[in-house]
């Protein structure tokens, strides 16, 4: 069975990606999407992934840029993209989220809506950046579990 968060972050993947091919609006996109989503915690934390995502989708799509060698954004699928900027985001913008969590999580996303090699692709990018927060002391992190791993 799937984690409550997984099936978020599927919901945020599919609105994200709904939003991308129809260019509705986001509010109605994400109004179809999330309406049966009852909990307001649970409705919030996918309403703020998907906000975070849009808002900071030129710095996130740098980043990415800046750790895909030999191969051009525009060819990368567009799921394997949504699914890296969704871990991209909560690495960057949700600190009580442990990044191991985030990126496993998007690794699991992509082998279940990608292809074969999603999973590794998306390990390899998100794993790259990781490290790179960590010597940047850009990483910030804390909470239940984490030990308060601060940028400086």
């Amino acid at each position: 069975m799937q984690s409550t968060r997984r099936v978020l972050r599927i919901k945020v993947l599919q609105v994200l990606y709904a939003y991308e091919i129809a260019n509705d609006p986001i509010e109605k996109v994400k109004k179809d999407i999330l309406s049966d989503l009852q909990d307001a915690e649970k409705y919030k934390f996918a309403s703020d992934l998907i906000d975070n995502v849009l808002k900071n989708i030129k710095k996130l799509d740098a980043i990415i840029k800046g750790k895909i060698e030999h191969w051009e954004f525009e060819r990368i699928a567009l799921i394997d993209k949504l699914v890296l900027r969704i871990g991209l985001t909560e690495l960057l913008y949700f600190p009580e989220i442990p990044p191991k969590v985030s990126i496993n999580e998007a690794i699991e996303i992509a082998k279940s809506f990608c292809t074969n090699q999603s999973g590794k692709f998306v390990n390899g990018i998100l794993d790259s950046i990781l490290i790179d927060m960590r010597n940047d002391n850009t990483l910030d992190k804390q909470g239940r579990g984490l030990l308060d791993i601060k940028k400086k």
